[in-house]
């Protein structure tokens, strides 16, 4: 019980920091690290998307696709390579009663057997602390766009249907102040190793503002599910690990398991994502180690029993280590007690002038729902978010 007490300060203090990124008002009116390497990052042309043969190259492939052709799952046709990513706007696919209905992505691993320190690690690298107590998952205040306004919903359809993850909006580089970034888990985009990208991706700010019971959300106006809209992706970028290792258990691409997405309004609008919503959060990747770290929190939307999806969680802890391979970077591990659907959610951390930065994401956790691990962002993550920005840098 003196435990608890002691997280107490910290936690609300975090929690604070997170709400007055928010303003005031209600829903608006409207690569490589360090460069281009593509091994680092799953780097993209700038010329513009690539539109293989098998997908939308004209209106009536447009139309074909919008009319249910993009449900075709065709494991030879499925795209997997990063120029793959496309996306096309399908206006009134994501109502309430589909967004309710999305299914979590579980993605477990478990701790048997985990490593200690590796033969030779210095720092972080290499290690696994013990497992953590778990936390019990807090519900955030409502309305959410006062309380948590970067915080939303990512819906993608899969071979197994609608399913639903978390994000975050993020500050863009080459927009200040106008960002139409969201933060995201790799896998909530791209099925990994033996799969590809997934489809009809759209990001939902604030969903279900007001917290809603389940029951009332399927005949709720959808300006009260989605209040400052619904934002699909026109980019999407994970990193090539990722692509090349991720699977839904036993933890394989998990250090590496994030994502950027670029995203427009389904209906055309002149204000930016970030000016929408009224704040984005700044991406740290340089977080100190993890003893240095007194408090993180993961937020999001878990889905998975004994949650519903529909209500907005948070868990705040003193980090640990787990190491997954003792070749990659190790990642950051917190009690808690959230499920699947909370996989992209951000991680954030109080900066030094004292407002939230996002250091990582939810990527995996065990079977029993007691903790949840997420990457340490470094130079791949670096890599991917600056590829994005600088993609859209001129429009």
């Amino acid at each position: 019980m003196t435990s608890d007490r002691r997280r107490v300060p910290a936690a609300a203090a975090l929690a604070v920091a997170l709400a007055l990124t928010a303003t005031a008002c209600g829903p608006s009116d409207d690569s490589a690290a360090g460069g281009d390497k593509p091994t680092d990052a799953a780097a993209h042309s700038s010329d513009g998307p690539h539109l293989p043969k098998n997908l939308p190259t004209s209106l009536e492939d447009l139309k074909k696709w919008r009319n249910g052709a993009w449900n075709k799952w065709d494991k030879d046709k499925w795209l997997r390579e990063a120029r793959d990513f496309i996306n096309p706007v399908i206006e009134g696919h994501w109502k309430p009663g589909t967004m309710k209905d999305a299914r979590a992505v579980d993605k477990t691993f478990t701790t048997r057997g985990a490593p200690g320190a590796a033969p030779g690690a210095s720092g972080d690298q290499g290690v696994t602390d013990p497992e953590p107590r778990p936390v019990q998952a807090k519900s955030v205040g409502l309305p959410y766009h006062s309380n948590a306004a970067p915080v939303g919903k990512v819906f993608f359809d899969s071979p197994q249907g609608h399913m639903v993850c978390s994000a975050t909006v993020v500050k863009d580089p080459g927009h200040p102040g106008r960002s139409n970034l969201v933060w995201t888990a790799g896998h909530c985009v791209h099925a990994g190793k033996n799969g590809g990208w997934y489809r009809n991706i759209a990001f939902v700010p604030s969903y279900n503002d007001k917290g809603l019971p389940g029951q009332k959300v399927d005949s709720a106006p959808v300006q009260e599910v989605a209040p400052y809209g619904v934002w699909w992706a026109d980019w999407a970028q994970t990193s090539t690990q990722w692509i090349a290792q991720g699977a839904e258990t036993g933890g394989a691409g998990a250090p590496y398991d994030f994502s950027v997405l670029h995203v427009k309004p389904e209906s055309t609008g002149g204000k930016s994502l970030e000016e929408t919503v009224g704040s984005a959060l700044a991406v740290d990747f340089d977080a100190p180690q993890v003893k240095s770290i007194r408090t993180m929190g993961a937020w999001g939307y878990p889905a998975a029993a004994p949650f519903d999806g529909q209500r907005m969680y948070d868990c705040v802890d003193r980090p640990g280590r787990l190491t997954v391979d003792p070749a990659q970077p190790t990642m950051y591990r917190i009690g808690c007690t959230m499920t699947g659907g909370s996989s992209g959610g951000g991680w954030f951390r109080q900066g030094a002038d004292g407002k939230a930065v996002l250091v990582s994401n939810t990527s995996i956790g065990p079977a029993n729902s007691t903790w949840l691990a997420g990457p340490r962002l470094g130079p791949e993550a670096k890599g991917v978010y600056e590829s994005v920005s600088r993609k859209f840098a001129q429009q």
